[in-house]
């Protein structure tokens, strides 16, 4: 019996041979990929690279040009103390010498100094009323002058910087017993003359206690009385107000107040009564206006001591 021949069926590769192709295409693909990331890797690491490199050269140019503005300016600046130098030898060696001889002579005293003084501290042959008009000029704009004081020379601060060297101060002082009186009658009793506050006090006014509270600016002439010798007649000001906060005259403590406060004996005289002041700024009957001149006469040059009184 004859033997049946197999039949084996042909195996297709073609499949294999794809797949096999595809996996070395994922392959080259990866590999690819691996070769793009490194080349992208490397220009980012060269660009740093390169940007680190631009910053150094940056900075050490702008370093070298710090230094170079640096030299420069010292350069500048020793030019300049150079030339100062150079220019203050040449006005040094163009001045006069007698000049300086004497802006140290008087600059050095304490006081004025004669012409006289000055010329024995001269040279021979210098003409000290010409160094001493051609100094003066060359002060006369500046801050301190040189000036002639009772036939003297000195320095002096110029006459528009005065107040450069003013000081205020206020000078706290008290008032005598005496002068405290006077304030007080004129203030209850004004108008009043000299010689009605004397009457009213008993005792002597020296003008110098009137002139203290003339000062004060708390009282003030008002007029002339219409009696034989037109005597002055006093009364208080604004600033009186002010000083004791006083709305107006009125408002002066009357009797019973200064009872209470112990300003006034309890045993009065019978009939003893403290007056009503009065505001009304103009004359009175019995009074005139003042003249020109008569403020004049209100001030004394010293104060002269009460006869009959301490203070």
């Amino acid at each position: 019996m004859p033997m049946a021949a197999k039949y084996i069926a042909p195996v297709d590769e073609t499949p294999v041979e794809d797949a096999l192709a595809d996996e070395q295409q994922v392959t080259s693909t990866d590999e690819q990929v691996v070769t793009g990331d490194d080349v992208a890797a490397q220009g980012t690491e060269a660009a740093d690279h390169e940007v680190a490199e631009s910053d150094d050269e940056s900075g050490e140019t702008q370093a070298a040009a710090e230094d170079e503005s640096a030299q420069e300016h010292a350069a500048v600046g020793a030019a300049s103390v150079e030339a100062d130098g150079e220019q203050s030898v040449r006005d040094s060696a163009a001045r006069p010498e007698e000049l300086r001889l004497l802006e140290a002579l008087l600059f050095a005293s304490s006081e004025p100094l004669e012409e006289s003084a000055l010329a024995k501290r001269m040279p021979e042959g210098i003409d000290i009323k010409a160094a001493l008009a051609q100094l003066q000029a060359d002060y006369s704009l500046r801050g301190v002058n040189l000036v002639r004081v009772a036939n003297k020379w000195t320095f002096r601060t110029a006459g528009d910087l005065a107040w450069l060297m003013t000081r205020e101060s206020t000078e706290t002082r008290r008032l005598s017993r005496a002068a405290i009186e006077m304030l007080a009658i004129i203030a209850y009793h004004q108008p009043v003359t000299r010689a009605e506050i004397e009457e009213i006090r008993g005792v002597v006014t020296s003008k110098g206690t009137l002139d203290v509270l003339l000062e004060t600016g708390w009282i003030r002439p008002r007029g002339r009385r219409k009696t034989p010798g037109r005597p002055l007649t006093f009364g208080t000001t604004e600033a009186f107000l002010s000083q004791f906060s006083l709305e107006a005259l009125n408002d002066l403590p009357g009797l019973d107040e200064l009872k209470g406060a112990g300003l006034l004996d309890t045993r009065l005289p019978s009939g003893f009564s403290v007056p009503s002041p009065s505001d009304d700024p103009e004359l009175r009957e019995d009074e005139e206006p003042l003249e020109p001149g008569d403020l004049d006469l209100t001030l004394a040059p010293a104060v002269e001591p009460e006869k009959g009184e301490e203070g």
